[in-house]
């Protein structure tokens, strides 16, 4: 190795390597659309599988020879494939729905920096080419944009791995007309974000939305003393904390949302999970068609009747169709107490004649079936070597 005289030398050289890596990226990423493109021309599944498996086996064998560790190989190169799918997918999309939108207007919770906003912007990168950002206060007011013509397309927060099902939402989609499009999931990291120089012993005061609290509240046990005060989002905390300036406040966020407004984190990981993820829907006034050639889901809003058994005959006319549930969740129906509406995720498109034909049989089952929405599924299931 070149001796080095300095530390800003050393930098200077890793700066320059990382700028050849984004190069590297980007021309990989120029290949991911090729490759695409020649699947939507010979209808060709977006995923391989075994494919994966053999490159990633592949370059854990040549990391060996350059001393590099297996998990660090797997761990970057995952993330690599998972990015090359999604862009394939929406390149199939785009072609099947003849989308030709170049800025599309995107409501989420909060304003800049909360994870609706960041889980927002991930799933524009992928599927527009410009996004047009509206923040907004309340998920009825997230709806409400859309359905008004205001928004192309809502982003909501469904469920998450820490804190389970976001019941506000589910609540919402008995009441629209709108079509689930669309799904993403985002790794979250709460963190304790400050304004200026201060310490954990400072901290007297919390802001946040109420879900990172709930996600959070084995860590909060320790600060007993803390006061917690609920915002509207995680954005709108940071926003507090921000404009206050007070060495006695924190915010629980994002670190990324944090360095909107000019905040540190003092502590980070704080969920009761180590793998807190949450599950986000996109909703527009339009259903989309799925591509054949894209794994997709089907999400249901169904009524049974009040006699025994009767949840139990609907899901078996999805086994006898070979159809896998993913997602069962149960909610009350307004003004009808003691009855319940459930919510089913498959996987399946719902243009399959199995799923026509178990739909029509739920039909004849059930008081009340609506299909919410068939969407690609963007949950990516990493290959392992």
């Amino acid at each position: 190795m070149t001796p080095y005289a300095s530390l800003d030398e050393l930098r200077h050289d890793i700066s320059d390597l990382d700028s050849r890596l984004l190069t590297l990226l980007a021309k990989r990423r120029e290949l991911a659309v090729a490759v695409g493109n020649y699947k939507l021309q010979t209808q060709r599944p977006v995923r391989d599988v075994t494919r994966e498996k053999q490159l990633l086996e592949k370059l854990i064998d040549q990391g060996k020879t350059l001393s590099l560790d297996s998990h660090y190989i797997t761990r970057l190169f995952q993330l690599v494939i998972e990015d090359s799918v999604l862009i394939q997918q929406a390149l199939l999309q785009k072609a099947l729905n003849d989308s030709q939108q170049q800025a599309v207007r995107v409501a989420f919770l909060g304003p800049k920096g909360s994870y609706s906003h960041l889980a927002a912007r991930s799933y524009a990168s992928h599927h527009f080419d410009q996004m047009i950002e509206v923040g907004c206060s309340k998920f009825q007011d997230i709806v409400n944009q859309v359905e008004k013509g205001l928004a192309d397309y809502a982003v909501l927060p469904l469920e998450n791995t820490s804190s389970g099902s976001i019941n506000d939402v589910y609540d919402l989609l008995q009441n629209t007309g709108l079509h689930i499009v669309g799904e993403m999931t985002l790794p979250i990291n709460h963190c304790l974000l400050v304004s200026g120089e201060t310490s954990l012993a400072a901290i007297t005061t919390v802001y946040s939305h109420p879900q990172p609290f709930q996600q959070c509240s084995q860590y909060l046990t320790r600060y007993p003393h803390w006061k917690i005060n609920y915002t509207e989002s995680t954005a709108a905390a940071m926003e507090t904390v921000a404009s206050l300036n007070d060495p006695s406040v924190a915010a629980l966020g994002s670190e990324a949302g944090g360095q909107l407004y000019q905040l540190q984190a003092i502590d980070r990981q704080l969920a009761n999970q180590s793998q807190n993820i949450t599950r986000f829907i996109v909703l527009a006034r339009k259903p989309v068609k799925v591509s054949e050639q894209v794994p997709a889901k089907t999400t249901l809003l169904m009524a049974t009747g009040q006699q025994a058994g009767a949840l139990v005959d609907a899901l078996l006319v999805l086994r006898q169709h070979d159809i896998v549930m993913t997602k069962l969740e149960s909610r009350p129906i307004n003004g009808n107490p003691w009855e319940e509406m459930f919510y089913i995720d498959v996987q399946a498109n719902s243009s399959d004649p199995a799923m026509q034909s178990a739909l029509q049989q739920l039909t004849e089952l059930t008081r009340y079936l609506k299909v919410l929405g068939c969407y690609p599924s963007e949950t990516v299931t990493a290959v392992t070597p």
